[in-house]
Parts: structure tokens; C-alpha cells; sequence
């Protein structure tokens, strides 16, 4: 069942005294969401920009490249601040990140999904969309211009929405993927599984 905005503030208000809280921080003005009427809640650009760097890689295997190093030496971390913008040329690509530092609890998941009113100016959010349950840190957000115009992105404005629903089952299971935690947009690692490894061999 997804939560409507109301049930999200409630959530959120009850957070100081659960034990397992939803905790969104900065927290929204908890009396716009309840009269908002959605089903979701808007999360605002944060102040990091992972920037793909020119490679001299022709093909991005992942069975060659080496996990440890390509993070570090095919992007470039920018802070831009509040009052500037960051400018994303056509057919160009940039991982952002929320300002929102998000918890869920162990019965609650989400998604992301992108603004309507942005996509129809050709920006794409195409977000890792599922927030699994324990989930502890700041989203990633996969930003390309898919249109003919550069686009001003500005740190703190609304960029995405937020799509909370309830788990079934009892669980103490949470998140421990390699995304949780962080404040800054990160490529995180990926390989071959052992049956595509497998599966591979000759």
C-alpha cells in the first residue's frame, strides 16, 4: 500500500518517539504535505555532482575493468553551492544527489521517480528507483539532458518524488547494499556474478 502525503507527515511526526522512525532530514513542512494531497513527497537537489571525466577507455567492461580504481579515475567530485547553478549540456550526463538525508524503517520501502514537468524539458532522472527497507543516506540521482537546450540545475529545488509503501512480513533484515550511507553521488561497484562468471567460462 502506498502511504498518502498525510499518513508520510504523520510518520514523520511520530519519528521522535518510535524506536524504528522514517526520518527525512531537513524535515518538510510537515503542514504543506498533509494539504498537498499526493501520494509522494518532493526531494530537493543536493550540493555534490559526480562528473564522468573523459576516459581513454573505448569499451566499459565490466569483466576488465578494475572496481577499485575506475570510481576514482573516471569521475570528478564538484560541490556547487546554494546560490549557483550547475549546467547540464545537452546529451550530457551527471550523478546528483538528494539534499534529503532519508531512513526508512524496516517495514517501509520506496522509489524515486522523476518530475513530470522536468522530463517534458528533457531532463531525465533515471534513478537506481527502489529504496529498500533500513535504507540510511542520501539518493543518488542519474541526471541526463535528453533535450536540445543546456539546463540550469539548482542546487535545492525539487527534483524528484518520493514514493513510500508498507512491507509485508516481519522481518529485521535491512539494507547493506554499497549505497548506504552516503552524502555524495557514487558509481558503486559492479561485476559479474558467480553464475554469469560461470557461464562464461570455456
Amino acid at each position: 500500500m502506498i502511504l498518502k502525503a498525510e499518513q508520510i507527515a504523520n510518520l514523520i511526526e511520530a519519528g521522535k518517539t518510535t524506536k524504528d522512525p522514517l526520518a527525512i532530514a531537513p524535515q518538510p513542512d510537515l503542514t504543506d504535505l498533509r494539504s498537498s494531497g499526493s501520494a509522494s513527497l518532493d526531494l530537493r537537489l543536493g550540493t555534490w555532482f559526480a562528473v564522468p571525466r573523459q576516459s581513454r577507455i573505448g569499451v566499459f567492461d565490466i569483466a576488465k575493468v578494475s572496481q577499485n580504481t575506475y570510481e576514482s579515475e573516471h569521475t570528478e567530485m564538484h560541490y556547487i553551492p546554494f546560490d549557483s547553478t550547475y549546467i547540464l549540456q545537452p546529451r550530457s550526463f551527471v550523478l546528483g544527489v538528494t539534499l534529503e538525508w532519508i531512513r526508512l524503517p524496516k517495514n517501509l520501502a520506496g522509489y524515486v521517480t522523476a518530475r513530470s514537468s522536468w522530463g517534458r524539458r528533457g531532463l531525465i532522472i533515471a534513478t537506481a528507483v527502489g529504496v529498500h527497507p533500513g535504507f540510511t543516506g542520501c539518493l543518488s540521482l542519474e541526471l541526463s539532458n535528453v533535450g536540445e537546450i543546456p539546463i540550469a540545475l539548482h542546487p535545492g529545488m525539487a527534483i524528484c518524488q518520493f514514493f513510500i509503501h508498507e512491507v509485508r512480513g516481519e522481518s529485521d533484515c535491512v539494507d547493506k547494499s554499497r549505497f548506504v550511507g552516503f552524502r555524495r553521488p557514487i558509481l558503486g561497484p559492479i561485476e559479474l556474478d558467480e553464475i554469469a562468471k560461470k557461464l562464461g567460462n570455456k
